[in-house]
């Protein structure tokens, strides 16, 4: 098992692919199965949400509320510090100080916007992801 923040642009793509192999889709599976273990703050909570429920991408309740409740029941809430880091987009801030709160017990932050992010090993795509977790 694998601590992980995962990036709301993770399940925006998981829950629109229509490819069961596809990587975002196994990283939904893999918190299912308990391999991977997310990692959440309120406010990461919040973005998922509001992010979910965007006309755009039609999401039914029932699915949303799947996901927040998957998150929430198999997931460990953390309480960062600050971290003083200054990203791109600062709305990602909580998803990295969330990881890097818990850097110790080996966590990581997997997005597919990786530019949005400083270069650091913990910081990894859906597809590495996955390579990490098959290879524990």
């Amino acid at each position: 098992m694998v601590y992980a923040v995962i990036d709301t642009n993770v399940f925006v793509s998981a829950l629109l692919s229509k490819n069961p192999e596809s990587a975002t889709v196994k990283i939904y599976e893999a918190i299912a199965d308990k391999r991977i273990i997310p990692l959440y703050h309120k406010d990461i909570l919040n973005e998922y949400y509001e992010v979910l429920h965007r006309p755009k991408f039609k999401f039914s309740e029932y699915r949303i509320r799947n996901l927040l409740d998957l998150i929430i029941k198999y997931g460990v809430e953390v309480f960062p510090q600050p971290t003083g880091e200054i990203l791109v987009d600062m709305d990602d801030l909580i998803f990295y100080e969330v990881a890097m709160e818990k850097r110790d017990d080996g966590s990581y932050l997997v997005t597919g916007n990786q530019k949005h992010y400083p270069i650091k090993d913990f910081i990894v795509t859906p597809s590495e992801m996955i390579e990490i977790i098959n290879s524990k």
